[in-house]
């Protein structure tokens, strides 16, 4: 059986540019190489997100919302944690920068013999991780219209990480990573706003989203991680079934950024055009936990007001959840 994998799973050719071999890339005592079993700890670290997802929604996401106006009459007090506190304090939280970032030629320097950073391990193994949770959890979560690219992009993500480790492709992987999350925690954080209805802080906060999401997404994605992907690699090695296959992904990648920025423009154009936005253009299906659409799912200070949020209806399947007796909402 191993035989036969390391034939036609892990030949050398199929990850590796061609005169490279697996021995090549075998540890010594001053150098670590991505390795595939490595990989295989991602999933552990998986069911760690999703019980670390749950401990959030329940013990802090809560508590937060109450105190930006959303009701609810159990209130629980977060306690403290100092030993977190502890290492925030004494951790840097300015990372070091990285040559590749600024000139995408150094992602080849070297290749495919590049030393494997202790912060590029753990970078990699929590992004697998997240995404395998979120794979894990979709079926659980508010469907939307574009509920399939969202599998699409998630298993496509997964193979792209996990294939990007094991050929070492790790630094291009890592711009493809940061590229991806400089703008989802800005539109969490305007679904946050949203929910407790702070309406102009939300649409702010969704114009600046939508400004990095197309940025990033649309100019720097494929001017300067493909690019280099499909033109600076062919500088350092010849084309093999690894590069026709990293940038497939990629390409992948690319077209599910440009139906999602079709999206957000629409919705942008509307609510320039028009003053409003009437519904989440994904929101087609959100309901699918069996809610309806009334003003009892709307907080006080909510409905009482004729001005839609750009957002207001990206969450409306879970305002419901809100003034439910006895259950606490989630976190989307």
């Amino acid at each position: 059986m191993t035989s036969v994998l390391d034939k036609w799973l892990w030949h050398h050719e199929y990850w590796l540019p061609p005169g490279i071999t697996w021995k090549d890339m075998e540890d010594s005592e001053h150098a670590h190489y991505p390795r595939p079993r490595d990989l295989v700890i991602a999933l552990p670290y998986a069911f760690v997100f999703i019980v670390l997802r749950s401990l959030y929604e329940r013990w802090i996401a809560v508590p937060l919302s109450k105190q930006m106006g959303v009701k609810e009459k159990i209130r629980r007090k977060v306690p403290p944690k100092p030993d977190l506190e502890k290492v925030y304090r004494t951790q840097s939280t300015c990372p070091k920068e990285k040559p590749w970032f600024w000139n995408q030629q150094e992602c080849w320097k070297g290749y495919p013999k590049q030393v494997l950073l202790p912060s590029q391990y753990w970078y990699y193994m929590a992004e697998l991780a997240f995404y395998w949770s979120l794979l894990l959890r979709v079926s659980l979560d508010v469907k939307r219209k574009d509920f399939k690219e969202q599998i699409i992009h998630h298993i496509a993500t997964i193979f792209l990480i996990g294939f990007s480790y094991c050929a070492n492709y790790i630094r291009v992987g890592t711009l493809v990573m940061l590229v991806h999350d400089a703008s989802d925690y800005i539109m969490e954080c305007a679904k946050m706003f949203n929910y407790a209805g702070w309406r102009k802080t939300c649409d702010i906060l969704f114009v600046v989203f939508a400004l990095v999401f197309l940025i990033t997404r649309l100019v720097i994605f494929p001017n300067m991680v493909i690019y280099t992907t499909f033109y600076y690699s062919m500088e350092i090695f010849q084309p093999f079934f690894g590069y026709y296959f990293f940038n497939l992904l990629l390409m992948v990648l690319q077209v599910l950024h440009i139906f999602w920025a079709y999206l957000i423009l629409k919705m942008a154009v509307k609510f320039v055009f028009v003053g409003k936005i009437e519904k989440d253009e994904r929101s087609d299906v959100d309901e699918s936990d069996g809610t309806e659409e009334d003003g009892r799912m709307e907080p006080k200070s909510m409905s009482s007001t004729n001005h839609n949020g750009v957002l207001n209806k990206i969450t409306n399947g879970m305002k419901s959840k809100i003034n439910e007796r006895n259950r606490l909402p989630k976190a989307r």
